[in-house]
């Protein structure tokens, strides 16, 4: 079973940073890509970013130039870096990790993380 565990949420004025973390455990061979989606209330579930094993990146328009997504592929890790914050990003952040193998020859499965809660406002 892999399990993803997120950090680093939390309350943060307009303007102020934040840093989202998501480590991937279990019995992992690979991880194609991995991944933030946030849900606001009353809303769908949408993209902010997403980044492959060998380092290509992806951002809604909306975060473009103030987020940045990195990840560590020793440790299955990927982090958001969340600065310029606006009360329009408060949300819930959900981690994904996306075309999960086990072994090499395994099938290829999706999964996701608890979420975090991001709060911007003054």
């Amino acid at each position: 079973q892999v399990q993803l565990v997120e950090s680093g949420g939390g309350l943060v004025q307009p303007g102020g940073s934040l840093r989202l973390s998501c480590a991937a455990s279990g019995s992992i061979f690979s991880i194609a890509a991995m991944g933030w989606y946030r849900q606001a209330p009353g809303k769908q579930r949408e993209l902010v970013a997403t980044i492959t094993s060998g380092g290509t990146t992806n951002y809604v328009d909306s975060v473009k130039g103030r987020f940045t997504i990195s990840r560590d592929n020793a440790k299955n890790t990927v982090y958001l870096q969340m600065n310029s914050l606006k009360p329009e990003d408060t949300a819930v952040y959900y981690c994904n990790a996306d075309r999960v193998r086990r072994t090499a020859w395994s099938p290829a499965y999706a999964y996701w993380g608890q979420g975090t809660q991001v709060t911007v406002s003054s």
